[in-house]
């Protein structure tokens, strides 16, 4: 059974976690004792029914304000298949939280107000999606009840965000009415809404096609560790350990070492106790190669046959979050997989406004900010562009003054 990681994202009161919490609900995810504080709880619809929304909402703060602040991740499962959701805030002030929460799902839920329709921050985070190269969107057009279930609302709505999708280039897009607190079209078709022929919002998700393995030609691998008993027993044992991040490596197969460029054959591929044919993304191996070579930490086994971009130069989207602002002036630490080396950004090339989508000559970053620049790094690190490799496309900035996580980077392209 796989994983279908998704994240919702929408404006302030839109219904995301309204929403997460009826497919908890409606599938019965719900644990004894979270149902039983769930029908205890003081906070009720205006109807008198339970409000679903405090099935995410885990920050004291959130409870309070009636918001989402930090990503809240829920897991459940149904027959078919099993489903990682991150809860994302829709605030401006949080667009890091978001950021993190869209950064490994194969698919963005993105709720629309029937009453509103498409707004700013519906541009906004239609813009991180496409930022963040999510290819499969669902637009639930939410709280149709309150519309009296028109077809006309929904449809108007619907031809404006195709008008969006077209501009950032958004290709698989599903549009499905839904009324969160009522239930409808979230795990069963609505009766309310029989003008409506697709499937529900559950059912969708259980069939859509992530293609969650990644393209075989792109097999990568950080060493994560080099194993080397040296015991009498296992006096030639020689593994490099790691999670495969894209693609798929078999027995016999060239794999070549970067940066050193060395190559070898896969001899044998453990997993666990036992030995594979293949190792594929997502698992966590051990591989053997036929020759002894040197190999580190930070090091990156990948197929001969399609080797991976190496450069100390790179052009990337950044989004800063730190609420210290961007020094260019002084050097921060790249984390790209298992390599960490140092780089500085040597260009900011321009800014995002993400409620207009306009670019704009900028000379600093502060949190929250987009935008691309040029990272200058003391070694260079074997990456493919982002769009290609989502996985091997990521790094992140560490300050090494305070070793905090400053700023996500996207690789776009090299500079000449």
């Amino acid at each position: 059974m796989n994983i279908l990681k998704f994240f919702t994202a929408g404006s302030v009161d839109d219904g995301k976690s309204t929403l997460i919490g009826r497919l908890l609900y409606d599938t019965d995810s719900i644990l004894a004792d979270q149902l039983e504080a769930l029908q205890s709880s003081n906070r009720k619809n205006d109807d008198g029914t339970i409000d679903l929304a405090i099935l995410t909402d885990g920050l004291r703060a959130e409870r309070e304000q009636g918001i989402t602040i930090d990503v809240a991740y829920k897991y459940f499962q149904t027959e078919k298949r099993k489903f990682i959701i991150a809860d994302t805030p829709g605030h401006i002030q949080y667009t890091r939280n978001m950021v993190t929460g869209a950064s490994t799902a194969n698919l963005a839920i993105i709720l629309i107000d029937a009453r509103n329709g498409v707004v700013e921050q519906t541009i906004r985070h239609s813009y991180l999606v496409s930022l963040l190269g999510i290819k499969h969107i669902v637009v639930c057009v939410n709280k149709m009840d309150m519309m009296d279930y028109s077809e006309t609302v929904f449809n108007a709505i619907k031809e404006k965000y195709k008008a969006l999708a077209q501009n950032l280039d958004l290709k698989d897009v599903t549009y499905i009415p839904v009324s969160a607190l009522k239930g409808d079209n979230i795990v069963q078709p609505s009766a309310q809404m029989d003008w409506y022929d697709g499937e529900s919002l559950l059912h969708f998700l259980e069939k859509v096609d992530t293609d969650l393995q990644d393209k075989t030609a792109q097999a990568r691998m950080p060493v994560q560790w080099v194993i080397r008993p040296q015991t009498d027993e296992l006096h030639d044992y020689r593994g490099y350990a790691g999670r495969v991040l894209s693609g798929t490596f078999k027995l016999n197969d060239k794999v070549t070492v970067l940066p050193a460029g060395t190559s070898s054959t896969i001899s044998k591929i453990e997993f666990f106790e036992s030995e594979l044919d293949q190792a594929l993304a997502g698992q966590s191996v051990t591989i053997h190669l036929e020759d002894n070579i040197d190999i580190s930490r930070g090091d990156t086994l990948v197929n001969s046959s399609a080797l991976p971009i190496e450069s100390k130069l790179i052009e990337a989207d950044l989004c800063w979050m730190d609420t210290r602002a961007l020094d260019p002036s002084i050097m921060y630490l790249i984390q790209h997989n298992s390599k960490t080396t140092k780089c500085k950004i040597s260009e900011i090339l321009y800014k995002v406004d993400i409620n207009t989508l306009d670019k704009h000559a900028a000379d600093d970053f502060k949190l929250n900010d987009i935008g691309r620049v040029i990272v200058k790094t003391a070694d260079a690190l074997a990456f493919d562009l982002y769009g290609e490799n989502r996985a091997n496309g990521s790094a992140i900035l560490i300050d090494s003054r305070t070793n905090l996580t400053v700023g996500a980077l996207m690789f776009r392209a090299t500079v000449e």
